[in-house]
């Protein structure tokens, strides 16, 4: 028996929260609407997603018969499907509006691309709007709504995950939880945290799980590929099927090619991604009230990560940023004052040269490249101090404060980038480590003497 919901008009015998699985677009919609004369028109749909309980929204590609209807009359009526059990579901819907930028019309937009890319119809697929309809009603059809247990609780997991990472006493300790977490909480197997550098408009790598080299310091531009659409919007993307127009290297490489930017192979890190993606999940990491990273989650299966998962890695990514936030507020008030340090011990063996070149901070260890960027300015300046001076005790604080680094005023993210140079030192088995000495505090440890050399800007 239909069951008012408390809103007038508005009845339902199945809860659109109990069919989210027919949205995700394995199976074709259809979608009934009627002329302003009572004249009836039936037709496909390329896309149904979940907006919230009470709304869905399709995706208007083309002005053609259905749209002409609903803007005439907006009522319509909606068939969907489980992709499992088989059971249809008709949806009584009425058109509200029409959205044709922000989170959810990128999310459509990457979606509708996913299948577009599938299909083999990428040059017809081309979203010009998503169409939000308010859901008055939702009646089983045919079958039965589906049962038995999900593989594991979402919601267990998610208690398990935040525990975990708000026990964490650094940075570094936070990123290897993270990432653990969703591998042994969220049978994730591939994943990868990332951080927004807001000056220089990109993410960065700064820890990944399950790829056989770690990316670790590889960027992609804001607003490119799923990573960086997520980013930019503050609101998580999920694709089911890889598209090419939200692949890492393809992203990277348009980025570069409507900037001008040449390319320069020597100075990028490549991006750890699976050869053959079919599922990806990225949810933006918020710090009061920006978005400080993403996480980005992938599998070579199709139909992996569902609206369970989304929502569970959103709550997720929430308790991550506030760790972050708190964590950083915490090396910023600690960073006291180095303890004196006696004379570094010698370093021995065949010097080693290392080029900084002003133009982006790009730092190289003799022909190695070795990280760019605000990284590669901290680098800069903690072997310059210990070139000139034999310094090896710093602080974040004094960091943060150096002129030489150039942090960005807002979300500068020292600590993160700490924790990726000393990654990057480590993967590179570079004759320079940084070694964590205290809260706010480290030391450099150098094992073979350095030349260092200034490349100026445009040399």
């Amino acid at each position: 028996m239909a069951q008012a919901d408390g809103r007038s008009g508005v009845t339902t015998t199945v809860a659109l929260d109990a069919i989210r699985d027919c949205l995700e677009g394995a199976a074709p919609g259809v979608i009934a609407t009627c002329a302003a004369d009572g004249t009836p028109n039936v037709s496909y749909l390329s896309q149904v997603q979940y907006v919230d309980r009470h709304h869905v929204a399709l995706s208007f590609q083309f002005f053609n018969k259905t749209r002409a209807n609903v803007l005439a009359n907006p009522r319509a009526r909606l068939m969907v499907v489980h992709p499992v059990a088989g059971t249809l579901y008709r949806l009584a819907v009425e058109y509200l509006r029409t959205e044709s930028e922000g989170p959810l019309f990128e999310s459509m937009r990457a979606k509708l691309a996913s299948i577009a890319s599938h299909t083999g119809m990428a040059d017809v697929f081309r979203l010009l709007g998503a169409d939000v309809y308010r859901v008055t009603g939702i009646e089983v059809v045919h079958g039965a709504a589906p049962g038995g247990a999900a593989s594991f609780s979402r919601l267990a997991a998610l208690r398990a995950a935040s525990a975990r990472v708000l026990a964490c006493a650094d940075l570094e300790s936070l990123f290897a939880a993270t990432l653990a977490a969703l591998h042994e909480h969220f049978e994730v197997h591939h994943a990868m945290f990332l951080l927004v550098d807001a000056a220089a408009a990109r993410l960065y790598t700064v820890a990944s799980l399950g790829y056989p080299a770690s990316g670790v310091g590889s960027e992609i531009p804001l607003g490119a590929g799923v990573i960086g659409v997520a980013a930019r919007e503050g609101a998580p993307i999920r694709l089911f099927r890889l598209a090419a127009d939200y692949s890492y290297a393809r992203a990277i490489r348009d980025s570069a090619v409507r900037a001008g930017i040449p390319c320069a192979p020597e100075k990028e890190i490549p991006f750890a991604g699976l050869a053959e993606s079919r599922s990806q999940l990225a949810v933006p990491i918020p710090v009061a009230g920006r978005t400080a990273g993403v996480l980005f989650v992938e599998s070579p299966l199709d139909l992996r990560f569902g609206y369970d998962d989304e929502d569970a890695l959103v709550a997720f990514a929430a308790q991550v940023g506030q760790a972050m936030h708190l964590l950083q507020l915490a090396d910023e008030r600690e960073g006291h004052a180095p303890e004196a340090a006696g004379r570094p011990p010698r370093a021995r063996g065949k010097p080693v040269t290392v080029r900084h070149y002003a133009a982006d901070d790009s730092i190289f260890l003799g022909d190695d490249y070795l990280i760019k960027g605000v990284a590669g300015a901290v680098f800069w300046t903690l072997v310059s101090d210990y070139a000139n001076g034999g310094r090896i005790a710093f602080t974040n604080r004094e960091l943060r404060l150096d002129p030489r680094v150039r942090l960005p005023d807002i979300g500068d993210n020292l600590e993160a980038r700490l924790v990726l140079l000393q990654r990057r030192l480590v993967e590179r088995e570079a004759c320079v480590r940084i070694e964590r000495t205290g809260r706010g505090r480290f030391s450099l440890r150098v094992s073979r003497p350095l030349q260092l050399v200034q490349v100026d800007q445009g040399a």
